[in-house]
């Protein structure tokens, strides 16, 4: 009993030592040789007692040095694995240990949660906020940065749940600011973020330097400032004569809930993946769009504008050659039938002819659409007969890289379709307003019945129940897939045209769902009373076995008294 006594005295001043040593131990704490692991998930506290502040969480598949204990409870104190600085205490219940954890020596340490850093430093590191404040702070003040390695989100925490405070392309340089102990995250310094520092994926980023030269992050909550708002993606009205007609709340909120359907996908302005979307309302004339300020590769949705110079050329119905040219270029996307139709155009030349639709659209008031080549085909190209001019547009040309020869816009594309439906129904419309009896209904009507036979069940078509009229055209490209539909539907007949990027290469499993379900949102609103449940699977036909050579079809482009 008195030897008991003896040692309780003396065990308590070692407690009180090693609570000194670890108050003012650097970051790297004495190894102990002894590992835990989350048998799940664990929650890492300020002190060793569940009423302690939260500071921290680790996860089952990483293991983390166990740097003390406490005296009383079966509390552990763990570091973080990479600089060996303390994180927090865990009940020891919850950890799968390796070790003897006996040896562990006993501590009372305690970890302030509202600090950016661990404690454990007894040399005075300056908070996020501080560092920036202070006027002596210069960039790069820890001799670390780092490298984007390709594009990047950039946020306001560690994590992908924090809001996004910009975007890094690869190549850009930032310097690091500290390091969070449980994330695989870095701080670094940017200045267009509310108190100018961020966060980024470590393996984002190529590191220079040693990012343990920086300040140890363990804090798990990090607030958000308010953030600026951001200019509305959505613009209302469409490109047609006449005053803009004013967005109802319904359409206006079909348009919120499609842009959130954009970003959710993945498709989002702000990052070089993105899209762009125009939808018109043909019996109010109500519009929307998001993205129109974008020029994309016109791919073959400009062949609507091909078809309808050529009908603006035509005096008499086509000939049977010209009318399987038709369909060879509208549903199977054949460049060479379309370039015997700019050629026929052109009196001869496709480039003339080319020069013709562009012409064609600026004079139906469609501005920034236009081609100024034949299509791409096998062997050698036509020479043009005078050096080719690129038009540049009011619309950005650069971010989704478009065709140099061959651009549209969403609007402008669906406004083109929303004058073939006018022209079709009363003869109305730009075509009507510039052209007269060049263009008559007839020959709208005639177009769209083409359209309307599109063989292509996919994209924006596969949305809307099989057996609605559907008259659209389809485009892609490796980088750039497109269509532009016009609906007639029991709720009300209305366009849609809708384009998606991505750089190099867009997979068509990750843009025929989105097109597909955008256009399915759109019926329903049309058509609350039957809606569509969910999108049909999609059918694109082989190309290489489409051709209308004798197809019955051509006859009904030789009517002279035509009507569907």
């Amino acid at each position: 009993m008195r030897l008991r006594q003896w040692l309780l005295p003396g065990r308590a001043l070692f407690v009180v030592l090693l609570s000194a040593i670890f108050s003012l131990t650097t970051p790297a704490q004495p190894q102990t040789g002894v590992f835990a692991e989350a048998i799940g998930q664990a929650n890492l506290r300020a002190h060793h007692s569940i009423d302690a502040a939260l500071v921290g969480e680790i996860r089952a598949g990483t293991r983390y040095p166990v740097l003390g204990r406490s005296a009383g409870f079966p509390w552990l104190l763990l570091g973080d694995s990479d600089s060996g600085g303390a994180m927090g205490w865990v009940f020891e219940e919850l950890l799968l240990l390796h070790g003897n954890v006996s040896a562990v020596p006993i501590t009372d340490m305690r970890i302030d949660p509202a600090a950016p850093t661990p404690q454990e430093s007894s040399v005075e590191v300056p908070a996020p906020s501080a560092i920036k404040a202070n006027s002596t702070a210069t960039p790069g003040q820890y001799g670390v940065s780092g490298i984007v390695t390709g594009e990047v989100n950039i946020r306001y925490g560690p994590g992908l749940d924090y809001a996004r405070a910009g975007v890094a392309q690869a190549g850009e340089q930032f310097d690091v600011t500290g390091y969070h102990t449980l994330y695989p995250w870095l701080r670094i310094r940017y200045e267009p973020a509310s108190g100018g520092q961020a966060w980024i994926a470590r393996d984002l980023l190529e590191i220079r330097g040693n990012i343990f030269n920086t300040p140890a992050i363990a804090q798990i909550r990090f607030s958000v400032p308010p953030l600026t708002p951001t200019p509305a993606a959505i613009r209302a009205g469409g490109i047609h004569s006449g005053p803009t007609v004013a967005l109802g709340p319904g359409l206006r909120n079909l348009a919120n809930e499609l842009w959130r359907l954009f970003l959710e996908a993945g498709f989002d302005p702000q990052t070089s993946r993105f899209g762009a979307l125009f939808v018109l309302d043909l019996a109010s004339g109500e519009a929307f769009s998001f993205g129109d300020e974008y020029a994309f590769s016109g791919t073959s949705l400009n062949k609507v504008a091909i078809l309808a110079r050529l009908y603006q050329r035509l005096d008499t119905p086509p000939a049977i050659e010209t009318a399987t040219d038709i369909l060879n270029t509208m549903i199977c996307s054949e460049n060479a039938a379309s370039n015997r139709l700019l050629s026929l155009i052109g009196a001869g030349n496709a480039y003339i002819g080319a020069e013709a639709v562009t012409a064609f659209l600026n004079e139906i008031g469609l501005s920034r659409s236009f081609l100024t080549a034949p299509f791409t085909t096998v062997g050698t190209p036509e020479p043009p007969p005078h050096p080719v001019s690129l038009p540049n547009t009011e619309a950005n040309q650069d971010k989704a890289d478009p065709d140099l020869s061959n651009q549209l816009t969403v609007a402008e594309i669906g406004t083109l379709l929303a004058n073939l439906y006018r022209c079709a129904e009363d003869e109305a419309g730009a075509f009507s307003a510039t052209y007269g009896d060049a263009i008559a209904g007839r020959e709208c009507r005639q177009m769209l019945h083409v359209m309307r036979n599109n063989t292509v069940d996919a994209l924006l078509k596969s949305g809307v129940p099989a057996g609605t009229r559907v008259a659209h055209k389809h485009g892609w490209i490796p980088d750039t897939h497109g269509n532009a539909a016009l609906f007639y539907t029991p709720g009300g007949d209305y366009v849609v045209a809708m384009m998606l990027f991505q750089p190099k290469w867009l997979n068509f499993q990750e843009s025929l769902p989105l097109f597909s379900e955008v256009s399915r949102r759109i019926y329903n609103h049309y058509n609350p009373d039957s809606p569509q449940a969910e999108g049909r699977e999609w059918l694109i036909p082989d190309v290489n076995s489409c051709n209308y050579f004798g197809d019955p079809l051509a006859l009904d482009l030789l009517q002279t008294t035509w009507d569907e």
